[in-house]
Parts: C-alpha cells; sequence; structure tokens
C-alpha cells in the first residue's frame, strides 16, 4: 500500500507568504485534515505558536523578526522564543531589572498577563512581594529577587516628582497634543490603559483611543490642533454703508 506524501514545502511556502497562519489553513496548505502531520512536519523547521489568539497562530523561527527581549508580532498575534505566556512572563521577569507590576508587564506582552503570574508563583517559578498596595513579581532566586527589589526602591525615589511633572506639562499642551500624549500613557499602561487614562486626565475613553490609534498610524497633524474644517466658522467683516 503506498503512502501519502505531504512536502513540507507546501507548508514553508504559505507562512513565507503570510508569515503566520491557522492550523486550518495549514492543514489545506498540506492536503489533510489531521493535526499531528501537520506538528510533525513543521517540527523540524522550527516552529512557534502563538502566546496570544490560545496558541491558534503559527509561524517559523525563520520568519519571526524577535526583538531584544525575545518578542515578535504580526497583525497583532504575538509570539515569544520562549513559547508559551507562562515560560515568556517568567523568563521576563527574571531579566528584568526591577521586577515587574501587573501592568508593567502587560504593557510588554500586550496580553492580560495577571492569571499566568499567578500560576507561575503558585508553581514556585516566581516570587511576588507586595509593593505600595499591588503585588510586585520578581526573580524566584533569592540573590537576584534582592538587586530587583533595591532596583524598584531606587525608581521610586527618583519618580516622587514625576506626577506633578507630568500635570505640568500636559497644561502646556494643546488639544491634539494632550489626546496623543493620553494615547501615549494608555499604551504604556497596557491592559485596560485607555480607561486608566482617561480617568487620569479628565477624558472620554473614545478620545484616548483616538490618540492611540493616532499614534500608532502617524496620522498626526503636524501644522493644526483641528481637521481641515473643524472650529468655528469665519465671520465674515463688512464695511459699513455710507
Amino acid at each position: 500500500m503506498n503512502s501519502v506524501h505531504y512536502p513540507a514545502e507546501k507548508l514553508v511556502g504559505l507562512l513565507q507568504h503570510q508569515k503566520i497562519a491557522t492550523m486550518p489553513q495549514l492543514k489545506a496548505a498540506l492536503g489533510t485534515s489531521v493535526t499531528y502531520t501537520v506538528l510533525r512536519k513543521l517540527s523540524p523547521l522550527g516552529y512557534r505558536s502563538s502566546y496570544s489568539h490560545g496558541g491558534t497562530y503559527y509561524t517559523l523561527d525563520g520568519i519571526a523578526q524577535y526583538d531584544e527581549l525575545g518578542l515578535w508580532s504580526h497583525h497583532h498575534v504575538h509570539f515569544s522564543r520562549q513559547g508559551t505566556l507562562l515560560n515568556t512572563a517568567q523568563a521576563l521577569v527574571r531579566q528584568s531589572a526591577a521586577g515587574y507590576l501587573v501592568p508593567e508587564l502587560e504593557a510588554v506582552v500586550h496580553v492580560a498577563a495577571k492569571d499566568a503570574l499567578r500560576q507561575l508563583v503558585q508553581a514556585g517559578r516566581l516570587f511576588r512581594r507586595e509593593w505600595e498596595g499591588r503585588y510586585l513579581y520578581c526573580a524566584l532566586e533569592r540573590a537576584r529577587r534582592q538587586e530587583q527589589w533595591a532596583a524598584r526602591q531606587a525608581q521610586q525615589e527618583s519618580a516622587d516628582d514625576l506626577p506633578a511633572a507630568k500635570a505640568l506639562f500636559y497644561s502646556l499642551l494643546d488639544e491634539q497634543q494632550r489626546r496623543l500624549y493620553a494615547g501615549l500613557e494608555s499604551l504604556q499602561c497596557g491592559y485596560g490603559g485607555q480607561q486608566r487614562a482617561a480617568q487620569r486626565f479628565g477624558l472620554d475613553v473614545d478620545t484616548v483611543a483616538r490618540g492611540q490609534r493616532e499614534l500608532l498610524s502617524g496620522q498626526v497633524l503636524r501644522e493644526r490642533v483641528r481637521q481641515p474644517g473643524g472650529g468655528r466658522s469665519a465671520v465674515e467683516k463688512k464695511r459699513r454703508k455710507s
């Protein structure tokens, strides 16, 4: 009985074209309905599944352009050299200079990370300690987490005047600049950042979201505060009749 041949080149061609693909797309390209067959063909190629979107997307290490943290994103789908979100969160926390608060890590990985951090602590893979009413996640190794704790304290001492400085800076901005600044702050806050920025600056969430979109797309008006046609209509100057 002749065995069916499934050429791995079809998977490579699809991924080189799309960068990422779902399992149904990979099955269709290979001509099989069996997940194991696809994974068996991907294995020697060095593949990764996404840590976002429930791991439903796949790519090849040769395609992913990982940054210095070992992370790569394509069309809002996120991948890591470490594979899963659990392994990624552990590696990022261990190598961080001052540990991570939940919003800080979420701003890096762009997905909700609170539950993953909780699981890592419960499994004895990370250590957490209360910091100003929130948990600071640090490396499990005692010497390393002591270094991270000391670095966090040093950061706090140098940042005591930061909120007042931000408030002063914000008050000097025009309408567009305030929207963009709030959008930037929301990106730095990570998951739920738009709501936090809206509350901090007294803006609508939609306004913060608009500023975020403008920053990410680069569609910023460099010469105007409002869009052309915005603001009050010009008043026609009339001459007195003699």
